[in-house]
């Protein structure tokens, strides 16, 4: 059933086929639908977010229109900054060989850090167009965030790419992919969904919901950043290294290096946000 060879206590990797649903002549994969799936929740949540004056102290610094216009801007963001610094920092000469496969998002080499950079560059056009305060619009993109990294990271398992290092751990898995090699490795995709998805939106969650933190423009989104630089810092331990990034080492990674300076701007941002305002409780 599996083209691969397996230790005594390694899970079989499931297999999955790339394609969801045909449609036709048109192919849906669950790479699409994964990524799909977390703009859509993640917009529904945001529209429950401006739904609820309390949270926010006052009124909401949106209006249902903004955020539907929004989701337009942030998707953009997402799929080009991704793209690009994914091709530019880890494997350009790929890409310059292969150049038809720039297009080609459904095969994965979506990087984060670059689709952040978009969404903070989205953020900002879009609130300068809209004459809104882009802190507000961060923290109220930040809150969502969690919810398309869970997902993200679910469609990297199903396409069987960013393994982690070899392990003897009893849930170690063989990626079919040749150059995971036969040996089994940490299913680090699922260990990022959980902390960077679930825990770091259960910690967001808690603060917008439970401590008010909306109310102290720039606290969310620096708690974001915090959360998923030392989530991502901590999973990258799991990770097998970038053999294409153009720094080689045994202990930091590029996922590492980048996220580093997120955690200090987010430290930053929180300092500011609570020496700028005074946090209230919602009733």
């Amino acid at each position: 059933m599996f083209p691969f060879q397996m230790s005594f206590l390694t899970l079989p990797y499931p297999q999955f086929d790339p394609v969801a649903l045909h449609l036709g002549s048109i192919s849906v994969r669950w790479y699409g639908l994964a990524y799909a799936a977390g703009l859509l929740i993640g917009w529904l949540y945001l529209r429950r977010m401006i739904a609820t004056p309390r949270i926010w102290g006052g009124p909401p610094p949106l209006s249902r229109e903004h955020l539907d216009s929004l989701l337009l801007w942030v998707t953009a963001g997402v799929v080009i900054g991704g793209r690009l610094i994914g091709i530019l920092l880890y494997d350009p000469m790929y890409y310059i060989k292969n150049p038809f496969e720039i297009i080609a998002v459904w095969h994965g080499g979506m990087a984060f850090h670059g689709g952040l950079l978009g969404v903070i560059l989205a953020i900002l056009l879009f609130s300068r167009r809209h004459l809104l305060t882009a802190l507000q619009v961060g923290d109220l993109v930040a809150a969502s965030v969690p919810i398309g990294l869970f997902f993200g990271r679910v469609a990297n398992f199903i396409n069987g790419e960013l393994w982690g290092r070899t392990s003897n751990v009893p849930w170690a898995m063989v990626f079919p992919d040749p150059s995971a090699g036969p040996l089994p490795r940490h299913p680090s995709q699922l260990y990022e969904a959980v902390l960077e998805g679930i825990v770091l939106g259960i910690v967001l969650w808690w603060l917008i919901w439970r401590q008010g933190r909306l109310q102290q423009q720039g606290f969310v989104t620096g708690a974001f950043l915090v959360g998923y630089g030392l989530a991502r810092v901590t999973a990258e331990a799991f990770r097998e290294g970038d053999s294409t990034w153009f720094f080689q080492s045994g202990v930091v990674t590029a996922g590492m290096l980048y996220s580093i300076p997120m955690v200090l701007i987010g430290t930053l941002l929180i300092w500011w946000a609570t020496h700028r305002y005074t946090a209230v409780m919602p009733s």
